[in-house]
């Protein structure tokens, strides 16, 4: 039986040495970490790597369950990887062995509970947001599209939309958006 430590912090500014020296304390072999958020598992190299790489017997020791994942989903897909596999899963911080009937039943609640966590700050930042509109201090993202370059590339160069999508390297369909309806159908090259 190997063990093999996943670590995980979510944005590049934050460490992963406490983690990383908890899953060598607990035994690990190799441990293979990165920085990646959690609410999502597509982009998570190392985390998809070490889950080819598990054979039967071996264990997947993590710190806590949201280094793991922060959807239930996920982290349901995963386990079920695991088991299939024939590979445990274990916690340093949490009682969780995924090998015990208490110890699976402790980590579907510790995902629920992740899951959770994650929406309730989604919740408060779409809060943030709208209370920052209310006062006149959000304004949203800077659009990546000059509306007014789409539209003098029309009337003053007298592109046609295909001609106008090229040049800005955009979609046609995003410089339909900003020109009148008539002009829009005027696109002579296909």
């Amino acid at each position: 039986m190997t063990l093999y430590g996943y670590a995980r912090v979510s944005t590049t500014d934050q460490d992963l040495s406490l983690q990383e020296a908890a899953l060598r304390a607990a035994g690990c072999q190799v441990i293979r970490a990165e920085k990646k958020t959690g609410t999502r598992r597509e982009g998570r190299a190392e985390l998809d790597l070490l889950l080819q790489f598990l054979r039967p017997g071996d264990t997947l020791v993590i710190t806590r369950i949201d280094r793991l994942a922060r959807s239930l989903k996920d982290l349901q897909d995963i386990v079920h990887e695991l088991k299939a596999k024939g590979v445990t899963l274990k916690a340093t911080e949490q009682p969780v062995d995924t090998a015990t009937a208490a110890g699976k039943a402790f980590f579907d609640m510790l995902g629920v509970f992740a899951e959770f966590e994650t929406n309730l700050r989604r919740e408060r930042q779409m809060e943030g947001i709208a209370a920052a509109k209310a006062r006149g201090v959000y304004k949203g993202r800077k659009p990546k599209i000059d509306s007014d370059e789409v539209r003098r590339l029309h009337k003053m160069e007298q592109l046609s939309p295909t001609a106008i999508a090229r040049r800005l390297g955009i979609a046609r369909s995003s410089v339909y958006r900003f020109l009148p309806e008539a002009d829009a159908h005027e696109d002579t090259e296909g």
